[in-house]
């Protein structure tokens, strides 16, 4: 078995200035910086692993950001002008997500070819891999279209979305145009590129206490499907388009981290753009910030634990100079003592009134970020209210977050007592240069108030522009119609319109050199703002999406 797939081995994201020549055999390449180093681990897990290596070289888990009116955003005006009538042709739009139901009409073209260009499932091992990759099977064009023609589909082509996430956003961004049942994506004559993401791994999921059937997605995967559609591109010659709608709550919010700087990387490259959702984390209570002023430089976070929830991991980030100490006290009053922090520790406390076990890890300095950084995981807790003492060992001013998983890895029963909505954008969409996108509701100019706030930990204004994500019409499983909610939905309108202004410049030549920055800085120009606010804010943005204010600006 390949060990990408092998759950005897750990999947660690490494540079590749720390790999030797004796590794070869265990690695399987991201980008020139980085590579999947595959690290034995038997059948047995050792919580303290994590220790053992770098908190940063463990793949974060991943997230849906949707919940299963093109006018709002300017899109129809732009589509009805003669001289602009721009609907995505020549462009690629990639999805990494749940898959696509490539049979649904939204997908296909009025003669009931396919517009998917590539499929590669990562969860069916059956067919040939992609070139230079060692999982998977990669579907074209051709196979696709073969597969349609069949009275049985899936027996040529059995790539499927049993979730549905994935056929949502693809087609909100991209779906074909039926006028019957009055549908249309943004650009519906754009060619698609879509990666079906194999779920993370059972030992990830042991380290980190994930509970198994949670829908989430290790960022190494995500990773190897954005080199997948780059490289696809490349090869069609093709601008790209890659619309992520998932999200980590793991990692500092700083927008750090090997996925964020790759994408980093990548959209400030010609021809390229990411649009990513900001997260649906807003008003779930799953964010704690501390700010202290006052001797003893001590703070007590309070969280409610459900008896739904059995096993989950938090974390906690120090802002510099800060160095903190933790104790952990359930709502039976049993304590940790006081925790220190140490290069690489992991210390392991069993709680004698109860069957509540607690991993902490309390890292002097988190080698990606330069922060402290405090990982602590749970089994088995008392429901009622933990408390979490922190304290600075320097006896000054000092201010840190903390933060709880995202999605459905922890129910909404479980929240900090004393939340706060803002810095709570999930990662990748606290990348610096990543065109972020928060969720309003289309209908009455309302923010969703379950849409993550910026700014990031170290303040970079996040999200970039607001979209329609409210009851998107979109393509469903069943070969219908329903609508989708959250910043997902609106993620993949905005990459819609990206690729309608990839298409203006690049394909019609009027900026064939434009990057993904490029495209997120002029709808930001071209954004519509209220009066009544200031801009850039932590919730708007730099405002809503206007795509026709753009075109009356440049046209000045």
């Amino acid at each position: 078995m390949e060990k990408i797939l092998d759950e005897q081995y750990y999947d660690l994201v490494v540079n590749n200035s720390s790999l030797t020549p004796d590794l070869s055999a265990n690695i399987t390449p991201i980008n020139e910086r980085e590579s999947i180093l595959h690290v034995y681990r038997g059948n047995t897990t050792d919580m303290c692993t994590v220790g053992k290596y770098l908190y940063h070289n463990f793949p974060t888990f991943l997230t849906l950001t949707s919940l299963i009116s093109l006018n709002r955003s300017g899109v129809q005006s732009i589509q009805s002008n003669p001289y602009l009538a721009l609907f995505g042709q020549g462009v690629l739009v990639g999805f990494i997500d749940t898959g696509i139901t490539y049979q649904h009409p939204a997908f296909l073209h009025s003669d009931g070819s396919t517009r998917i260009a590539r499929i590669w499932d990562q969860t069916i091992q059956d067919g040939p891999p992609p070139l230079n990759y060692t999982y998977g099977t990669e579907y074209t064009a051709e196979n696709i279209n073969l597969a349609l023609e069949s009275d049985s589909p899936l027996s040529v082509v059995p790539s499927t979305d049993t979730n549905g996430h994935g056929t949502a956003v693809a087609s909100v961004a991209a779906g074909s145009i039926d006028e019957e049942n009055s549908f249309s994506g943004v650009v519906p004559e754009s060619d698609l590129l879509v990666v079906k993401l194999k779920e993370a791994k059972q030992n990830l999921r042991e380290l980190f206490l994930v509970p198994s059937e949670a829908v989430c997605y290790q960022d190494s995967d995500v990773m190897l499907a954005i080199r997948y559609l780059v490289s696809t591109a490349s090869l069609l010659n093709r601008p790209l388009v890659i619309c992520i709608a998932l999200g980590s709550s793991q990692n500092g919010h700083d927008g750090e981290g090997s996925t964020n700087t790759y994408l980093d990387y990548l959209t400030q490259s010609p021809q390229i753009g990411v649009s990513c959702a900001a997260g649906n984390e807003g008003s779930n209570r799953r964010h704690y910030y501390g700010s202290v002023t006052a001797p003893p430089y001590q703070d007590e976070i309070e969280l409610q634990i459900s008896a739904r929830d059995t096993m989950f991991s938090m974390e906690i980030w120090s802002n510099s100079p800060a160095v903190l100490t933790v104790e952990i006290i359930s709502p039976l009053g049993e304590s940790t003592q006081i925790i220190y922090p140490r290069i690489n520790n992991c210390s392991v406390y069993t709680f004698t009134r109860s069957q509540a076990v607690v991993w902490v890890n309390n890292y002097l300095l988190e080698q990606e970020s330069g922060s402290q950084f405090i990982l602590i995981r749970l089994r088995n807790p008392n429901e009622g209210v933990w408390s979490f003492r922190v304290q600075n060992i320097n006896n000054e001013n000092y201010t840190f977050h903390s933060w709880l998983p995202s999605g459905d890895l922890i129910s909404n029963d479980t929240y900090f007592v004393q939340s706060s909505p803002s810095t709570t954008i999930t990662s990748p969409g606290n990348a610096e240069h990543v065109m972020t996108i928060t969720a309003y509701n289309q209908n009455n100019d309302t923010i969703l108030l379950n849409s993550s706030r910026g700014y990031t930990r170290t303040g970079i204004v996040k999200p970039n522009l607001a979209a329609p994500g409210f009851e998107l019409t979109c393509a469903v499983n069943s070969g219908g119609y329903g609508s989708y909610t959250g910043t997902g939905a609106a993620a993949a309108h905005a990459a819609g319109i990206m690729a309608m202004l990839f298409e203006w410049g690049i394909v019609r030549g009027n900026y064939t050199q434009v990057t993904g920055n490029d495209i997120s800085n002029l709808l930001m120009w071209g954004a519509q703002c209220t009066i009544s606010s200031i801009y850039p804010n932590n919730i708007w943005g730099y405002g809503t999406i206007d795509l026709q204010n753009l075109f009356d600006k440049l046209s000045f």
